[in-house]
């Protein structure tokens, strides 16, 4: 299998499934925290744009897709139903409610650090994308999420290393995203610095522990993707070295080997899907930051498309994947 880009077969494929779900409210898995009965509403009351797609997170980075996917095949037939979409959905009034429930004590915490990121990619994807209207739209609710992260970083003395939505360095390389379509220089080495305090002493990396169960990102190949994205090249590629210092002999093996999936009806085990997505996406970027003549470029590439095979025939199919998967496929296709 080559490596294959984002045409606009795929991109119509993958419209047509996030296009499917984004307004489907139920089966709805929400994250909500009660104060009082007048708290006990309906999703699309409590989130007026992102209420479907199962959860608020993967109706976010759907719409994330949908953003990517219109800017790269903005003449596809279904380019048409993305716009009306973005045209009923991402409008101040909506984006009002959404800045309101995040204002309120009980959200303090809510979609840290998964939702947070994703919701600044979007924001960095809409810029720009027809007269920017949707982008400005949006700018109250991501500059309320930007601002969770200055908040939140310089008192979160410890990283979150699990494969999950709590996983810290996703967060940040999600984020650097927006710093840079903002030109926001400050937030932009809050994140750096962050990811060094964090991460800068890491090296050998055992990999231990991956995949559990439920994971649908590796905490290391996340890390080293945080960092590649964070640091400038004669930075990062020293700390790569000390991180994953076997790439040449495919070590930790289990980097290297796609996750085995049992049942795609489990929501938690359909998650390793994902992880294969997520690893394609992470191994593509990193060998895309090391120059031609390393050894390790074509051990990680060919990491990469072994993974994105095992992950690209299970977009669609079962709701547990088909609501969030193909945003992973297109980071894999796309962010390298």
């Amino acid at each position: 299998m080559t490596t294959p880009s984002l045409t606009e077969e795929i991109a119509q494929r993958f419209a047509r499934i996030a296009l499917g779900h984004v307004r489907r409210e139920y089966p709805n898995k929400p994250d909500h925290t009660l104060a009082g009965p007048q708290d006990a509403r309906t999703p699309s009351e409590l989130h007026p744009v992102f209420y479907g797609s199962y959860d608020w997170h993967s109706c976010v980075h759907s719409y994330w897709m949908l953003a990517r996917l219109l800017r790269r095949h903005p003449k596809m037939e279904a380019a048409a139903d993305i716009v009306a979409l973005f045209d009923e959905q991402l409008v101040p009034e909506k984006i009002a409610v959404e800045c309101t429930y995040l204002a309120q004590p009980t959200a303090r915490g809510f979609k840290r650090p998964y939702g947070w990121g994703w919701l600044l990619k979007l924001a960095s994807e809409l810029r720009g994308l027809d007269d920017g209207r949707w982008g400005r739209a949006l700018a109250p609710l991501a500059e309320a999420f930007a601002q969770r992260f200055r908040d939140f970083l310089p008192i979160a003395t410890y990283p979150v290393r699990v494969g999950t939505h709590f996983n810290t360095a996703f967060g940040l390389r999600m984020a650097a995203d927006y710093a840079d379509a903002t030109g926001d220089g400050a937030f932009l080495t809050l994140l750096r610095e962050t990811a060094l305090r964090w991460y800068g002493a890491d090296a050998d990396c055992p990999a231990w522990g991956e995949p559990s169960g439920d994971d649908f990102q590796s905490s290391a190949l996340i890390e080293a993707e945080c960092m590649r994205r964070l640091l400038p090249a004669e930075q990062f590629l020293p700390w790569f070295e000390r991180f994953l210092p076997r790439i040449a002999q495919s070590e930790p093996a289990i980097l290297f080997t796609p996750a085995t999936v049992t049942d795609r009806t489990d929501g938690k085990i359909a998650h390793l899907d994902g992880l294969n997505l997520s690893r394609a996406w992470c191994w593509s970027a990193l060998a895309a930051a090391l120059p031609e003549w390393d050894v390790r470029r074509p051990v990680i590439a060919n990491a990469a498309r072994l993974h994105l095979e095992a992950g690209l025939p299970h977009i669609a199919g079962d709701y547990m994947g088909e609501h969030w998967l193909a945003t992973f496929a297109v980071l894999a296709i796309e962010e390298r």
